[in-house]
């Protein structure tokens, strides 16, 4: 270029400079805007190129990434796709190189007069005997080159000052380009160190044989049905490891004794086993009884206290009813479990604890986490092992059992000799407790607080006596109501046993075996609640139906039946109580007024039973008055 080029390309310069600087403002923001997209890297490469020929007027561009040995991992080119991968476009290897060695950028001005491209580059390049211009600059990651950037159009005879100003462009976006792929490559490492890690556990814990359960040191869990014992050969199994547990299963299902037997039979179980309720914690109370405090972080902190994490140092951390705590805790809690460390409520200086994590819930955390109410990334963390325990209704078969030892200690402590009787025995098994184990202790002390005799019988039961506290608690619900679905995982729900459609009634399972104990001459068949019937002299009127889990409903056959005292015949259909309709409300009516409306009282004076009496005051329509 001679004096009268420069002065004229001098004369231009200011507005060229001010449109170029425009153009690569442009281009870097809507750039920087396909690098953050999430797709793969491949894609969002040959989409920067894509780009850049809108920008630079270019012909071809090609991206090259090098592996950690330098040698070419990755070429992508314009117009690659993830559907379609074309092959990438050709690229000199020795302009490469020197771009990559020398870690500055390359411009030819002519390709084939370039020593650095041979033949088969200029056949490639310069097809039909075009000139063809070449610019290449390195991508760099921090202090080392990853790769290069370069693109090759048709050389018309630009300015030197067109070229350096190009240059400069592609050095901006290679930068950008070299921030992304150094995150790619740091997520994709950890990802592969988490699967590398994850099979490395599950070849630990697949190489470990269970204990077996007889030796299992399982203080307080009671049962040899085949769920319990599923349930503690998994657990000794992943005790001997350090993963999270998530115990999962409906209340009253014992998920702080199966937590303490995993402790008992862990390498851990030296150390203190400590336990939180979640639930029963305000967040502030929380937070300081996990992590503690320092003095006078708050109203009422007089002194340091060490928090639960540090007390269980070397040891075991459960943490129930997980599922109550709020999304800002979910994050502090989160930050310990990764981390391992934490600071006290008021304090600056980071601790550390070896803790092993177990934790708790009879919440459906899948559905939390769709709805935005507890954190998928939390989730991930804490069910690395999640256990499901069965309900009782499930192992029917260990309600004997149970029954026993709580019995037993009622025994111990109040100075008493009680035992079940077969017909009280019966009762029990045949009851589903929606509560569980819980409702089962319950059940059993309240018993055995008002039995009279030497042994239990089936009358003692409060079912019999129409004062069942669990039939009263699920009175009235729906379905979906009385039975909770198993929504553990997002199962679905358990499903009534023998096909029971409708929660149990005043006919809960308890009720409906005493009173046929209790009452055997009353009932010739199951005693089953009867379907909707037509009673003679009046109108048709739907009684409550009720379904027992072992035995199907006999079939309905109406039997007329005038002068009868009672209101069951031998099919189990509801019939008068003596002669026709107006006499029996009559009836009922004058019994009532004399047992001042206690149905258990004019039950007594009709000879009939508190349950017959319900049936036939709704049948009448008849309202209780209350006092």
């Amino acid at each position: 270029m001679n004096d009268q080029d420069h002065a004229e390309a001098a004369k231009t310069m200011p507005s060229h400079r001010i449109q170029l600087s425009e153009i690569a403002l442009i281009g870097v923001y809507e750039i920087s805007k396909i690098l953050t997209a999430p797709t793969r890297l491949e894609t969002t490469l040959a989409n920067v190129l894509n780009l850049l020929s809108s920008f630079l007027q270019m012909r071809h561009g090609t991206i090259v990434l090098l592996a950690d040995d330098g040698a070419p991992e990755v070429a992508v080119g314009a117009g690659w796709t993830e559907e379609a991968m074309p092959a990438p476009q050709r690229y000199p290897e020795r302009a490469i190189g020197q771009i990559v060695a020398t870690a500055v950028p390359l411009v030819v001005h002519n390709v084939a007069d370039h020593e650095l491209f041979d033949a088969n580059d200029v056949a490639a390049l310069a097809s039909g005997g075009a000139k063809v211009s070449f610019m290449g600059v390195p991508i760099r990651a921090g202090d080392r080159v990853v790769g290069t950037l370069t693109v090759d159009r048709i050389w018309d005879g630009e300015s030197v000052f067109r070229f350096d100003s190009d240059v400069r462009f592609l050095v901006m976006i290679a930068n950008l380009i070299g921030q992304t792929v150094k995150l790619h490559r740091v997520v994709a490492r950890d990802r592969d160190r988490l699967i590398e890690e994850s099979h490395r556990l599950q070849k630990e814990i697949t190489k470990l044989q269970p204990m077996p359960v007889s030796k299992a040191r399982a203080s307080g869990i009671i049962g040899e049905s085949p769920a319990i014992r599923a349930v503690l050969d998994k657990i000794s199994i992943v005790a001997r490891s350090n993963a999270t547990m998530l115990l999962r299963g409906e209340s009253g299902t014992g998920k702080e004794l199966f937590a303490r037997a995993l402790h008992e039979m862990s390498p851990r179980a030296s150390h203190a086993f400590v336990k939180v309720n979640c639930a029963a914690l305000a967040e502030s109370v929380l937070e300081s009884e996990l992590f503690g405090h320092e003095k006078g972080a708050f109203t009422g902190a007089v002194a340091t206290r060490k928090g639960r994490f540090e007390l269980a140092d070397g040891g075991t951390l459960f943490l129930d009813e997980i599922g109550e705590i709020s999304l800002s805790f979910q994050a502090k809690l989160l930050r310990v479990l990764q981390e391992g460390e934490f600071e006290r409520v008021g304090g600056t200086k980071t601790l550390k604890a070896d803790v092993r994590l177990i934790t708790a819930t009879n919440k459906n955390l899948e559905e939390a986490v769709r709805n935005g109410e507890f954190r998928a990334d939390l989730y991930y963390r804490i069910s690395v092992v999640p256990v499901i325990l069965p309900p009782l209704r499930e192992r029917s078969s260990d309600i004997p059992l149970l029954a026993a030892r709580f019995l037993e200690q009622f025994n111990e402590v109040n100075g008493r000799d009680l035992v079940f009787s077969k017909q009280a025995m019966e009762v029990l098994k045949s009851c589903y407790f929606p509560g569980n184990v819980r409702e089962l202790e319950n059940c059993v002390q309240r018993t055995a607080t008002f039995a009279v005799g030497e042994s239990i019988v089936a009358t003692d039961f409060a079912c019999g006596q129409d004062q069942c506290l669990s039939a009263t608690l699920w009175k009235g619900k729906t379905s979906a109501e009385a039975w909770p679905s198993k929504a553990i995982g997002g199962l679905g729900p358990f499903g009534l046993p023998g096909g029971l459609t409708e929660p149990p009634h005043q006919s809960h399972p308890h009720h409906l075996e005493a009173q046929h104990l209790a009452h055997p001459q009353a009932y010739s068949a199951p005693p089953l609640a009867p379907p909707p019937v037509a009673v003679p002299h009046m109108p048709a009127s739907p009684v409550p139906a009720s379904s027992h889990p072992h035995v199907p409903l006999p079939p309905v056959t109406p039997k007329p039946a005038p002068n009868v005292q009672d209101v069951w015949d031998e099919g189990g259909v509801l019939v008068d109580v003596g002669g026709g309709g107006d006499t029996e409300r009559a009836r009922l009516l004058e019994a009532m007024e004399k047992a001042g409306w206690v149905q258990a009282k004019a039950a007594r004076i009709m000879g009939l039973t508190p349950r017959q009496i319900g049936y036939a005051l709704r049948k009448h329509g008849i309202e209780i008055k209350k006092f």
